[in-house]
């Protein structure tokens, strides 16, 4: 069991780690997890007890969304259906193997996103739906398959991933591709990962009650703020997310 001085800094940490989460869609593990760490979990528990709280941030994310009508049912079915099985299948792989090596690619493409939104201005900035039938559904779906193992596994940035992919791929703008990251990867494909992780791996029961208060409030007003800022807004906070990610992992 932490101290209450040891809840107050996962609160605080959680908070603004999923307060920017939320804006950008994704990186809520580059605050959050690394910190779990400091404070002294093992890799594999830290892993399965940040998995549990960045549940709370879709969950906060969630109420917020369902005040207007930012998801389709069908492409949502899409996402879930096409993911989940990605995250079930990472979530049992990780604990398994050495994660440095994994760590240091996922950086690397991380730093990639940034630098790619950066150079593609007009990215993110309209909604041109595409590629949702036929060949072009199946090579999205195999994606997000991709994408679902990597959130099942490495746990830091992997919503950004999601968020990236639902834009070059299917023709959303930033706005819309948030929403779908945060309840969809944030709230279902955690809350699978978490599940499986809880399962095969241990769970800081402790620590839950500071990171899922901070998760939930920080992923409502992160929310609420790229609702009401628009995509420009959530084009430039997702370069610098993935930026600072991609650096953090590359440098440790």
């Amino acid at each position: 069991m932490t101290s209450y001085a040891d809840q107050g800094i996962l609160f605080v940490a959680s908070f603004v780690a999923n307060w920017f989460s939320a804006l950008s869609g994704g990186g809520a593990g580059l605050i959050q997890f690394p910190m779990l760490i400091f404070l002294g979990l093992p890799f594999g528990v830290a892993l399965a007890t940040h998995k549990v709280a960045s549940v709370a941030l879709g969950l906060g994310a969630t109420i917020r969304y369902l005040k207007g009508n930012h998801l389709e049912r069908r492409f949502s079915l899409i996402i879930l259906g096409a993911g989940l099985p990605g995250v079930v299948l990472g979530a049992g792989t990780i604990l398994q193997i050495s994660p440095r090596i994994a760590i240091f690619l996922l950086g690397v493409l991380t730093l990639g996103l940034g630098v790619y939104s950066i150079f593609k201005p007009r990215l993110g900035m309209d909604y041109a739906p595409k590629n949702q039938h036929g060949s072009g559904l199946l090579t999205g779906m195999f994606g997000l398959f991709v994408v679902g193992f990597l959130n099942g596994s490495i746990t830091s940035g992997t919503g950004l991933f999601l968020t990236i992919w639902l834009i070059h791929h299917f023709g959303l703008d930033y706005k819309r591709a948030v929403a779908y990251t945060l309840v969809l990867c944030g709230l279902v494909w955690n809350g699978t990962g978490a599940v499986v992780l809880g399962y095969l791996g241990t769970i800081a029961w402790g620590w839950m009650p500071a990171l899922l208060a901070g998760s939930i409030l920080g992923g409502y007003f992160g929310s609420h703020i790229a609702i009401k800022k628009g995509n420009l807004w959530i084009k430039r906070a997702f370069e610098v997310i993935t930026i600072l990610i991609g650096l953090k992992l590359v440098l440790g």
